[in-house]
């Protein structure tokens, strides 16, 4: 058993490109942290509307942060007084009837939202509930969404490590390279260590050496094509059921220890 006296406090975010197996990635590393002992109480947000990440931990969310959202907005819009001031008073219990938890970690999705507009007020309120939860946990891991917009809307202002997720593609590169740029030098969020994972490695491993060190990004790890990850997502099983000797699990265990629970 792990002294929990020791688990360091650590929020994890990933980022990258749609289609390099970002989710996948986030569900191997839920498996690694749980694991390895030294996660402490684990929570995990699923800041991609499309809800892959459940899927990857095959479990189910009956309520998301997006619906929160647009119940406030309704409230707002067509509420009396008393319930509208209500509304704050609420948030906290809202927040944590989206909350999921199981044996080994805590899920809470933010899903779709369908009323346009920014309702900046009620982004502040949301991202505070999730900020003020946050503080029950010892580890945090973000799940974000594809491209680089969430970036823009990250849940939380300060993150340990941000890991780009990246395939062996131009495009991959370049959304890299965006995203370095808007952490690095537009300085979007607080951000302690940035670094870039290459997934679906066939080869050309100097190649991907070579344009990582021309962007100015750290590789933390290059994880291989595994048909076992391939099989799971065909017919629809979770990535928490991978064989253990599963060639890229055990490359995620890898990063894992060496980039996360090293801090």
């Amino acid at each position: 058993m792990s002294d929990i006296s020791k688990v360091t406090k650590r929020l994890v975010a990933v980022s990258g490109k749609g289609g390099t197996g970002k989710t996948a990635f986030t569900a191997m590393m839920t498996r690694a942290l749980m694991e390895s002992g030294q996660a402490g109480k684990l929570l995990l947000i699923d800041a991609d509307p499309a809800l892959g990440l459940p899927n990857a931990l095959g479990v189910k969310v009956k309520r998301t942060m997006g619906q929160v959202r647009e119940d406030i907005i309704k409230t707002a819009r067509s509420g009396d007084q008393s319930e509208k001031l209500q509304i704050a008073d609420r948030l906290d219990y809202m927040t944590m009837e989206a909350l999921l938890e199981t044996d080994g970690y805590a899920l809470i999705a933010m899903g779709r939202t369908e009323t346009l507009g920014c309702f900046c007020p009620v982004n502040d309120l949301l991202r505070g509930a999730i900020e003020t939860l946050s503080k029950s946990f010892d580890t945090i891991v973000i799940d974000g969404e594809a491209g680089v917009e969430q970036i823009n809307r990250q849940v939380v202002r300060r993150v340990d490590i941000l890991i780009i997720v990246s395939d062996a593609t131009a495009r991959g590169l370049q959304t890299a390279a965006l995203i370095r740029k808007m952490v690095i030098e537009d300085k979007v969020i607080d951000c302690g260590k940035l670094g870039i994972v290459f997934n679906r490695v066939t080869g050309n491993r100097p190649l991907l050496e070579q344009a990582a060190q021309k962007i100015g990004l750290e590789i933390l790890g290059f994880i291989p094509q595994d048909e076992n990850i391939a099989y799971h997502d065909l017919v629809g099983q979770p990535i928490l059921g991978l064989p253990s000797d599963s060639p890229g699990l055990v490359s995620v265990c890898d990063i894992v220890r060496r980039h996360i629970l090293s801090r």
